[in-house]
């Protein structure tokens, strides 16, 4: 269920980013499924280029899972291309970009 709403959270992104469709073409397309995975990638005329695999974990258990990394980016109106790569697995959505904001990560407090 969690890689149905990342998938069409990435897609919606793409979708909603304002282009000229008519001048763009695609470049590159492959696609791969398995019963254990998947794999894509497309590219564009526009700089646009997503890549990104799957594969099943914990197959047959009640905890089977499919744990997907994966990479997009794209040109802004600025002319800067943007990149994320990115994990979505067990402990969600996992974004790595140079744009994106980093978390500092969480430090338990000393007990008094």
């Amino acid at each position: 269920m969690k890689f149905v709403i990342v998938l069409a959270t990435l897609l919606a992104v793409v979708v909603a980013a304002p282009v000229d469709n008519a001048a763009v073409e695609i470049v590159r397309s492959d696609s791969s499924v398995e019963p254990e995975g998947f794999n894509f990638a497309y590219e564009l005329s526009d700089g646009t280029s997503h890549q990104e695999e799957g594969h099943l974990i914990n197959a047959g258990s009640e905890n089977a899972a499919i744990s997907v990394k994966g990479s997009y980016s794209w040109v802004a109106e600025d002319g800067q291309t943007y990149k994320v790569d990115f994990i979505a697995d067990e402990n969600g959505f996992q974004p790595v970009g140079d744009h994106i904001p980093k978390i500092a990560p969480v430090v338990p407090h000393p007990e008094r």
